[in-house]
Parts: C-alpha cells; structure tokens; sequence
C-alpha cells in the first residue's frame, strides 16, 4: 500500500469515526442538553479534518452558537447550511487557522463531511420541534380538559344556589316592607339584600364562565364597540394615571356576537390592564382582521405573568390580585364567552414587559 493511499484510508476512518460519534451523541441527545450536544458535535468534528490542530469549527442553530475557538476572520473557510423543515437555521464552519494554510488545504471529502453532519444536526433539531410542540400541545389539552371540567362544576353549583337565593332575596325584601318602621332591623336587611344580589352576580359570572348563559347573536362592528368601553373607562385611565393606544387601522371589523357578551370582554380585560399597570404605563388596544376571524390584543407594562400564573390564569377564584380587589372571576367569565363564541383566548408576556390577552373570535 502507497504512503498516499494509507494516508487517504487515514482520513477516512477519522471522517466515519467523526460520523459514527456524532449518530451515538444523536441517539442520546435530551431536548435540555442542545447546547452540550452542539458543543460535542464541534469538537467531535474537529478531529475528522486532515489539520485538527489548525481546524476552528463553529456550529450555530440561530440560538446557540457553539465554536472550538474563535473563528478568524479572512481565514480559509468552508460552510454548510443547517436546516430544519427545509429552511436554513443556521450554519456549521470549519476555519483554518494555520499560518501557511490555504482553501486548497481542504479535501473535498471535509466539504461532504460538513454536508452530512449538518444534514445530522438539521434532523435533530427537527426532532427537538416536535417534542417542544408534542409537549405544548399536551399541555393545552390538559388545560382545556380542566377548564371543561370545572365549567361542568361550576355550572352545577349555580344551578343549586339559584333556588335558595332567590328565596333568600325574596323574602329579605318582603321582611323589610313590613317592618320598615324600625330602622335597625331595615339596616340589617338591606345588608342581607345587598350581599345576596352581589352573590347573584357571581353566580351570572360562574354561568358565564361554563358557557350557559344565553345569548342573541347579531352582527357587530367590534371598532364602536372598542372606542365605546374606551370612553366610558376613560375616568378610570385618568384616575389611575394610565394611558391607553389605539392600534386599529380599519373602521369595521365585523363580526357575528352578543354585543353584551362582546362589551363584556372588553371590558374585563380593560379593567384588568388597567389594574395591573404602573403609573404613566400604555395600555395598547390592538384589533384586526384575517381571512375568518378578528383578532383582539390588549396588552399592558405591568410585571407580566409567571409560568404558574400562564397555566391558571382562566379557572375560575385564581386571581394575583390582592383578595379585596378581585373575585377571580373576571378572565374566566371571558374565557366562558370567548369558548362559546367558538374561539380562543391566549395568555402571554410581552417581549419588553407586561401582558398580553389575545382574543381571536370567528366572523361568521
């Protein structure tokens, strides 16, 4: 065998050894461990090529950017595009970093070698997306099942109270027309009415939110709507030193809803911006259109919204506010109309600071 000959063979067996490593490190890799996996991935590579001492390899999926040692710039390089659902996302780059190296130093086979260890990395990171998305969409339906089960409770337990609050308020009125002249036992039935028409009210707000509630839908123009709660909560923005945007291009956005029900969510999710913003903070009302639905966004600059707070955010008595400023009913009453509008509403946190609720409700 030629010196020439061994040498190629050489160079070989390190490239399928390179290949060989990086199937294992694939086959083990956890959606936690990406940055170690890209991070064995380049200097296992390293060791493939005919120069590894004079060799600098970077690999970068977009977000992470894992490199053996700083790339020179103006050096003899060759590179190959990453990609994940046949789009690039990223690259991997050998260097040379030797004093007397040229491109012609490369072997055409390192090129192949790149190739075929992004192809590896492009198909993991495939697989990474799928599980990301396997597991968010696990979540959701966990969620929704949940949410399901408690608007069936819920429903359930404001049936029950209705008949004895009914009675309760009922009576309480009949007692105090009788006794009207004595103004203690007035006083004390005024608080028994009070508090058992404020408990009437949650119990709507439980009815709302297990999508019980009737309803009248018609046409609506969302914009009036809109620039109406605007208004009528405009005392409101001044009193708590909020300000509000406007980002609405269009003049109607049409839609088939109950306008009450419509007002309504607004409205809550107003209050609730409003409640959760700092002094001199924007609150922004968004609104637009697609092919079949209009889309709502109203954000606030408030502390935004932790994990814990993403996952219950629409069951009903969850509330971050203090106990005397929120029943915790408000979003899961909106949660109940939106689902029986047969659309969606989405918790989220603003890229700078603060939250966002979506609201994507159907046309038709």
């Amino acid at each position: 065998m030629s010196k020439e000959t061994e040498e190629a063979l050489k160079e070989r067996i390190k490239e399928l050894t390179c290949l060989y490593e990086i199937s294992s490190i694939i086959e083990g890799a956890e959606l936690e461990s990406i940055e170690n996996v890209l991070k064995a991935f380049a200097f296992s590579l390293k060791k493939a090529f005919l120069y590894p001492d004079a060799t600098d390899i970077l690999v970068g999926n977009g977000e992470l950017v894992i490199c053996t040692n700083a790339l020179t710039e103006g050096r003899p390089k060759i590179e190959s595009n990453i990609r994940v659902f046949n789009e690039a996302k990223g690259k991997i780059i050998a260097s040379l970093n030797g004093a007397n190296l040229t491109q012609d130093d490369f072997l055409k086979e390192e090129q192949q070698l790149l190739d075929n260890v992004a192809l590896k990395v492009g198909n993991l990171l495939e697989r990474i997306e799928i599980q990301k998305s396997e597991a968010s969409l696990k979540r959701q339906m966990e969620h929704a099942d949940r949410l399901s089960i408690l608007g069936e409770i819920t429903s359930g337990i404001a049936h029950e109270l209705n008949t004895p609050l009914a009675n309760i308020l009922g009576f309480a009125e009949l007692l105090k027309s009788d006794l009207e002249g004595d103004k203690k036992v007035a006083s004390d039935l005024n608080k028994i009415i009070d508090n058992a028409i404020f408990s009437r009210e949650v119990l709507k707000k439980l009815l709302f939110f297990s999508c019980k509630m009737p309803q009248e839908k018609k046409q609506v123009n969302l914009v009036p709507n809109i620039k109406s709660a605007i208004n009528l909560l405009d005392a409101t923005f001044r009193k708590e030193n909020v300000k509000y945007a406007i980002k609405i291009s269009e003049e109607e956005l049409w839609l088939k809803a109950d306008p009450i029900q419509l007002t309504q969510i607004i409205f809550n999710l107003l209050i609730n911006a409003i409640y959760f913003s700092p002094k001199e903070g924007v609150v922004t009302i968004e609104a637009f259109q697609k092919k079949t639905n209009v889309i709502l966004k109203i954000s606030d600059e408030g502390k935004g919204l932790t994990p814990d707070d993403l996952e219950k955010i629409f069951q009903p008595f969850f509330t971050t506010k203090p106990m005397e400023d929120g029943s915790g009913l408000g979003l899961s009453v909106v949660h109940g109309i939106v689902a029986s509008h047969k659309g969606s509403i989405v918790a989220g946190n603003n890229r700078d600071k603060g939250a966002v609720f979506t609201v994507t409700l159907p046309k038709m």
